[in-house]
């Protein structure tokens, strides 16, 4: 056969051929975060479940719409649109107007990942950047629904008495009545979240706060599915959880140490930034070590930011500062190569006696 009739195609190594692409990996990751999603439709409502598609819409709409403008391939097939609209929908109250979703979808994908060349060049974590860009909202970003509140998708003022399946469509919010476990550890009234929300009811997720950071139980079997899938390392995760665990047992702020490190590990979106936005391959190291360091620092800033800050949660906040590390991290942890021999430092050379130098100076 003539050589030139062979469909040959050149490029370069490694040829190591696997179905683990991105959208593969991405399918992992939405099929774990039904989950926590199911549990915020049981806790939250219909309203849940509408956020979330309103989200992961908008995502997938900015993402082909600028892609399209700018004559670019289609990169939807990937998925992670749909795992940044999901977050971003996860980390928002349930009464967060749908409006204001959009906004964050088009700041998560336009101006965070696309602009910067698209998915696997992005600096920062698209979700929670959007969150903190959404945060300018503050009221709507903070108005909180109590547990196994069944909130409308579409709020209405003044058809509260509607029956059944239009009851759940049309109503209005019956928000602003229950304070989220971290706003009362912020407090410092541990006495008072007990009394709200005991031990059990947060690690089931019976509580107030985001769609999906509520129920501990299912975060952390997710994390399980994605540890055993090999989706993610459990390095970020437990570092990040274990220094957090670690300085709240030490300072307990005058509580009772046990009760106050649970309540701060189980409360806010620890476990969900830990084990969902964390360890986002872009934006988190390539070496163990390094993804370890990672973890301990997001821990450091989110117990100080949570101790000393405006805000009463510092997840968000602690885990894009040290996005903003990575490149130094990687820059200084990098890992051995296979098969390259490690490099031994070169012997100091040996000083000459002073005779010897005295010859040298005189020839």
């Amino acid at each position: 056969m003539d050589y030139k009739e062979l469909n040959l195609i050149g490029s370069t190594s490694p040829h190591l051929r696997t179905r683990d692409g991105a959208g593969h990996i991405m399918g992992e990751v939405i099929i774990a975060m039904l989950l926590p999603l199911a549990f915020g439709i049981y806790n939250f409502g219909p309203r849940a479940l509408a956020a979330t598609l309103v989200s992961v819409a908008g995502c997938c709409f900015f993402e082909w719409l600028y892609r399209a403008l700018l004559k670019k391939n289609n990169t939807l097939g990937d998925l992670s649109a749909v795992v940044t609209g999901m977050l971003i929908a996860f980390v928002c109250p349930v009464t967060i107007p749908y409006w204001i979703l959009l906004v964050g979808d088009f700041f998560a994908i336009v101006v965070v990942k696309q602009l910067f060349g698209g998915v696997g060049k992005n600096f920062l974590n698209p979700a929670l950047a959007a969150r903190a860009f959404m945060l300018s909202w503050a009221g709507e970003m903070s108005t909180w629904v109590g547990p196994r509140t069944s909130t409308p998708v579409f709020h209405m003022a003044g058809m509260e008495d509607l029956p059944g399946f239009l009851g759940s469509l049309f109503g209005t919010f019956d928000a602003a009545t229950y304070p989220t476990p971290m706003a009362l550890l912020h407090e410092n009234n541990l006495s008072g979240l007990q009394q709200m929300y005991d031990l059990p009811k947060m690690f089931v997720g019976l509580t107030g706060g985001c769609i999906g950071e509520v129920s501990a139980l299912l975060l952390i079997l997710c994390g399980l599915f994605l540890v055993w899938r090999k989706v993610i390392t459990w390095y970020i995760p437990v570092s990040y959880i274990g220094t957090v665990a670690a300085l709240t047992f030490l300072f307990p702020r005058g509580n009772d140490p046990v009760q106050w490190m649970l309540y701060n590990l189980l409360g806010g979106g620890l476990l969900l930034g830990a084990i969902f936005m964390a360890t986002d391959y872009v934006t988190s190291p390539v070496s163990h070590l390094g993804q370890a360091i990672f973890g301990v620092g997001c821990g450091l800033i989110t117990v100080f930011i949570r101790y000393f800050g405006a805000f009463s949660e510092g997840v968000c906040y602690s885990i894009l500062i040290m996005n903003l590390t990575v490149w130094i991290i990687d820059k200084n942890i990098r890992p051995h190569r296979f098969g390259v021999p490690k490099k031994t430092r070169p012997e100091a050379p040996r000083p000459e006696p002073a005779k010897k130098k005295e010859e040298a100076k005189k020839k």
